[in-house]
């Protein structure tokens, strides 16, 4: 039997109450050399939903697996039908004030990195620069026989020629872009091989039950080592994957400030949790700091994904 990737994660009673005093956030930032590590909540301004907050994704629609996704044609059969729709509505998905406060304070030499868990593409396109994909990103396809790259956008032509007329309404998008279609709407989507070998196109992310490649995690980790202090915003924690920054910081003597609705794994080794709104709170922390962010106009969301 195959094992399921942890999923959720039940607070207990001994976690640190949460605060909406912004002051330690801002006082972190004016030090300079905080490095972010942003999960699913900083994109539900733009329309993405979360996984695990209120109404999130993981309460009525079960992720993809590694192991699913390699093990029956049929799997991704279902998969490639839903996230070829999914991904029309990611691409007119735009950052919201949360990822262009977090833009604004790279290019004010605050941060010393950005780490995000989404793989929306949403803070390059709001322009920040050198951000470290932890689970990858939507935007590209991978061979799983030769390694060959191809962007989403070729794929989406190659996957509208191979299946004309599929116009499918979606129930909802999932944050890893995969939109709920009953087995009916999916009916016979017809996947493409990869152009070069023939051979199975993943998503170029990470999904349940995959590693997060061994170089990626070393990357973060300096990262973590290098920084002076770690923001967390928008993530629950719940997967090893991005905990475990919290936790070496946290051994490292390093303050770890969340900003998150609502309770996360990493609250225990955090020195305040901040309960607000990320995009409203990360407006009001670029104000305190004098920053001046960005408006909507200034986004990249085309370039930042291969449009």
């Amino acid at each position: 039997m195959r094992m399921r990737p942890t999923l959720s994660w039940t607070p207990t009673d001994s976690l640190p109450p949460a605060t909406t005093d912004l002051a330690p956030v801002v006082e972190a930032l004016h030090g300079g050399g905080v490095l972010v590590l942003s999960g699913a909540g900083i994109s539900t301004e733009s329309g993405i939903p979360d996984y695990r907050g209120e109404g999130g994704s993981l309460s009525r629609h079960t992720p993809m697996t590694y192991q699913d996704f390699t093990g029956g044609a049929q799997a991704r059969r279902r998969y490639w039908a839903r996230s070829h729709l999914g991904w029309r509505t990611f691409r007119r998905a735009r950052p919201n004030a949360g990822h262009r406060a977090v833009a604004a304070f790279g290019r004010s030499g605050l941060l010393s990195g950005v780490i995000t868990q989404n793989v929306d593409g949403l803070h390059q396109a709001a322009g920040s620069e050198g951000v470290v994909e932890l689970h990858g990103g939507l935007d590209r396809v991978v061979c799983l026989s030769c390694g060959t790259f191809v962007s989403r956008r070729e794929l989406a032509r190659r996957l509208e020629e191979a299946n004309p007329g599929f116009e499918p309404v979606a129930a909802t998008v999932n944050p890893d872009g995969d939109a709920d279609l009953t087995d009916e709407q999916v009916g016979d989507f017809q996947v493409v091989p990869c152009a070069v070998c023939g051979g199975i196109l993943k998503p170029d992310v990470v999904f349940f039950g995959e590693a997060v490649p061994p170089a990626r995690v070393e990357h973060c980790r300096e990262l973590i080592r290098g920084a002076t202090s770690l923001l967390v915003l928008g993530s629950s924690l719940t997967v090893m994957s991005g905990l475990r920054f919290v936790r070496q910081a946290a051994q490292a003597g390093k303050p770890v400030l969340i900003v998150n609705r609502e309770p996360t794994r990493g609250d225990g080794q955090a020195v305040t949790r901040i309960s607000l709104p990320l995009g409203p709170a990360l407006g009001t922390v670029s104000d305190r700091l004098g920053i001046a962010v960005e408006d909507a106009a200034a986004d990249r969301t085309d370039e930042a994904l291969g449009a």
